[in-house]
């Protein structure tokens, strides 16, 4: 069985986000880049299914510039078989210039990638850093007609039945899922860290498809907490 791993390209976690001048998006130049850390989680979970025996290959798949190819080599050295980039450049003279992907976005083309694959599982993290939408893993989990189960913080897998048990977090406690397999999970609780070293070439593929159906018209800086008042802009 095939699992997909989809891992984002983020600001890093402990960078302070700063807002360009003109309110049209969040200042990315010379600011450190690192894999989304909820991505890294579902790598982590993917690797242990498949060093548990129940996978043959974890494939892990990034869209965006061709800087996310530096992400998709983070993953390979985590231990990823394989991986696939899905180049979003609108420009081939820039690679700057690239289509903004809304979760929609993404979702469609994770489908397209899940028909050409066939992999048995879909793993992405519950959420990205830097829009926090929550919404990929649950739009391609309708898209694709699958079952799902997000915020998860334990999987098991059963070969003969062809079904995961997933236990997620909900408000009341934890909550327990079977799922018959394929589908698609969301990961949210840390996992073991497992170390494997595997350098391979990323394979690319172009996204030609429009799939964007609305845009952030503008940005501004968000709220900082100070502990024992009030939130001060």
């Amino acid at each position: 069985m095939k699992i997909m791993v989809a891992v984002k390209r983020v600001i890093d976690y402990a960078v302070k986000i700063r807002v360009k001048s003109d309110k049209t998006g969040v200042e990315m130049n010379n600011v450190k880049m690192s894999m989304n850390p909820f991505c890294e989680i579902a790598l982590e979970e993917a690797l242990r299914i498949k060093e548990a025996g129940f996978a043959t290959e974890v494939i892990a798949v990034s869209m965006g510039p061709s800087q996310c190819i530096d992400t998709l080599r983070t993953g390979l050295a985590m231990g990823a078989d394989r991986a696939i980039h899905v180049d979003t450049s609108t420009s081939s003279s820039s690679s700057s210039a690239t289509t903004t992907l809304n979760p929609l976005s993404v979702a469609k083309l994770l489908k397209k990638l899940v028909d050409l694959e066939k992999p048995g599982l879909l793993i992405l993290g519950k959420q990205a850093i830097d829009d926090d939408c929550n919404q990929t893993g649950q739009m391609v989990a309708g898209l694709l007609k699958w079952p799902q189960g997000t915020f998860a913080s334990k999987v098991i897998l059963d070969k003969e039945k062809q079904v995961a048990t997933v236990e997620r977090e909900v408000d009341g406690g934890l909550e327990t899922l079977c799922l018959d397999l394929p589908a698609v999970i969301t990961v949210f609780f840390v996992l073991p860290l497992l170390q494997h070293g595997l350098e391979i070439e990323p394979a690319k593929v172009r996204d030609t498809a429009q799939h964007n159906e609305s845009k952030i018209k503008s940005y501004k800086e968000g709220y900082s907490r100070r502990i024992g008042g009030r939130n001060q802009a």
